[in-house]
């Protein structure tokens, strides 16, 4: 790199100040102005235009019911299924928000079973047996999971393009935040696809 140095320069008369730079220069200088803020007031205004600290987000509530979504070429509901009441922990979610709904989670909670990229259909509701606790498949200790367990086979599997065509499950998670593998359901949207599936809310019975 090519290193630059500074050389002073004699003035010029060319460079000597006009008459009004001089006038300029020996002027006392003004007084403060008295209608000039205080700097606490300047420092209070500056922070008010910065607007209100951002609020924490609001803890999530179990409504009981959720989805939980897995490709069937790496976890299917059959192999949930054959993990019979022992269950198997939903393990390497690696969202914030998946993970915070899994914190949320309580004991007994159902959730749809949905088998994503193949298939894109509810196919079983399975219910939350362990609460959350670390992710066995990582040392990082921001990753936690739930642990659950087959309840009972949709007798109708519930597809992705019938829950879109659905009005009703318009607002539902599976069809606004489709990426989410992990999500919420409202007690409406869960006996609408229940519904959709031939299969009746009040007969689902979780293992003990």
């Amino acid at each position: 790199m090519a290193v630059t140095t500074k050389t002073k320069q004699k003035p010029s008369k060319k460079s000597q100040p006009r008459k009004t730079d001089k006038a300029r220069t020996s002027a006392k200088p003004a007084r403060a102005s008295s209608h000039a803020a205080p700097k606490e007031n300047v420092s209070r205004k500056a922070a008010a235009n910065k607007g209100p600290a951002r609020k924490a987000p609001a803890p999530i509530v179990s409504t009981g019911y959720w989805l939980f979504k897995s490709e069937p070429d790496a976890f299917s509901w059959e192999a949930l299924k054959a993990k019979g009441k022992k269950g198997e922990e939903w393990d390497g979610v690696r969202n914030y928000l998946a993970r915070n709904n899994m914190r949320a989670m309580q004991l007994g909670d159902l959730g749809f079973f949905y088998h994503s990229n193949v298939g894109l259909e509810v196919v079983g509701i399975c219910e939350v047996c362990a609460l959350a606790h670390p992710d066995s498949t990582t040392d990082d200790p921001r990753w936690e999971c739930v642990d659950v367990r087959a309840v009972t086979d949709m007798p109708k599997p519930v597809s992705l393009q019938d829950v879109k065509a659905n009005p009703r499950l318009a607002d539902m998670s599976l069809v606004t935040s489709m990426r989410l593998s992990v999500q919420p359901v409202t007690a409406e949207e869960w006996a609408e696809v229940c519904r959709m599936g031939a299969l009746d809310p009040k007969k689902i019975k979780p293992q003990k």
